[in-house]
């Protein structure tokens, strides 16, 4: 019986520790970010930040106190700038078109201090990646409110469709709070693992890239990367970036389509979770899905043809950090 059950056991054990050699690089990132974005709550500085954007916030139709909303979600994510949204909503009196700006801004620029540290991990330098999902953010937010200004749609008043539980949080819950936090990541890591052997197995995996490939190849972006772009774009950044930094470090995909395919992903990424959350904002999935996805696509297209201008040495200078261990292994390097 023990003969029987060993070869299940060996597996299992294989599997666990891919997982969690997986999982250990972006914990050795989460972790510390957890730390520092508490302190910076803790002191303050998300109001300045917030001080600092409220200006900004009329270039794209909101008001200044929204600056505070997408501040609290830049460093913290999601649900502090939900909180921070919906003490504001009630005296602000938003409308759709105003909501759909805001959460189209908060989906392309949120937990940065955390993402934009798995992306430097990947290859792309963090940098550059801020720059684009920020700028991105900003650029998105000014022509999504042009056009509904022009057309004069979603001009109707916002329903808050979710609020917060009140009260503060101690230290002891808040430590608690991230520690299932982090397990649970580990558990649906565990899951996304699991069904991409799945994949393979059936040769599914090859389906996914067939059906990717002509639209990544449009954008010019190879075939190598359709993995870590599935993965960013249905599971998001944060839990799929253990993912990420393995493929990226695989020597499989060539840099430029590791940073295109991290930029992409940055614009535009966990299309299930993070879009309902938004939704319960009271914006509208045209705006921050449909709209989005095609900035996306189109901001992606134009920058792989910029970049293309410059040489690679400029290119890793700028954008990428120049590593062996992202370089495309040569037939030379493979084993016999």
């Amino acid at each position: 019986m023990t003969n029987l059950f060993q070869p299940v056991f060996i597996k299992a054990r294989d599997f666990f520790r891919e997982a969690f050699s997986v999982a250990l690089p972006l914990f050795r990132i989460m972790i510390p970010m957890i730390i520092v974005v508490k302190i910076l709550k803790e002191i303050g500085a998300i109001e300045i930040l917030g001080q600092w954007l409220a200006p900004v916030m009329g270039i794209v139709g909101l008001p200044g106190s929204m600056g505070l909303v997408w501040a609290a979600t830049m460093v913290a994510g999601f649900f502090p700038g939900m909180i921070v949204f919906a003490d504001l909503a009630a005296s602000e009196m938003l409308t759709v078109g105003q909501v759909t700006v805001l959460t189209s801004m908060m989906l392309i620029a949120h937990s940065l201090p955390v993402e934009l540290q798995i992306a430097d991990k990947a290859g792309p330098r963090w940098l550059s990646m801020g720059v684009l999902r920020i700028g991105g953010a900003l650029l998105y937010g000014l022509i999504l409110n042009q056009i509904l200004l022009w057309g004069n749609w979603l001009a109707e008043s916002s329903v808050l469709l979710w609020y917060p539980e009140s009260g503060p949080v101690d230290l002891q819950t808040w430590a608690w709070d991230q520690v299932v936090g982090l397990l649970l990541m580990f558990v649906i890591l565990l899951g996304i693992m699991l069904l991409m052997k799945v994949l393979d197995k059936f040769g599914l995996s090859k389906f996914l890239q067939s059906i990717f490939k002509p639209l990544l190849s449009k954008l010019g972006i190879g075939k190598e990367a359709t993995n870590i772009t599935v993965i960013g774009i249905t599971l998001g950044i944060s839990y799929g970036g253990g993912l990420i930094i393995k493929e990226s470090h695989a020597g499989t995909i060539p840099p430029r389509d590791i940073f295109f395919a991290l930029v992409l992903m940055g614009l535009f990424h966990s299309i299930v979770e993070d879009t309902l959350l938004m939704l319960l904002l009271g914006g509208s999935l045209w705006g921050f899905l449909v709209g989005r996805l095609i900035f996306a696509l189109l901001a992606v297209w134009l920058l792989v043809r910029l970049l293309s201008l410059i040489s690679d040495q400029r290119f890793q200078r700028y954008f990428f950090k120049p590593k062996a261990v992202y370089q495309v292994a040569s037939p030379a390097d493979e084993p016999v």
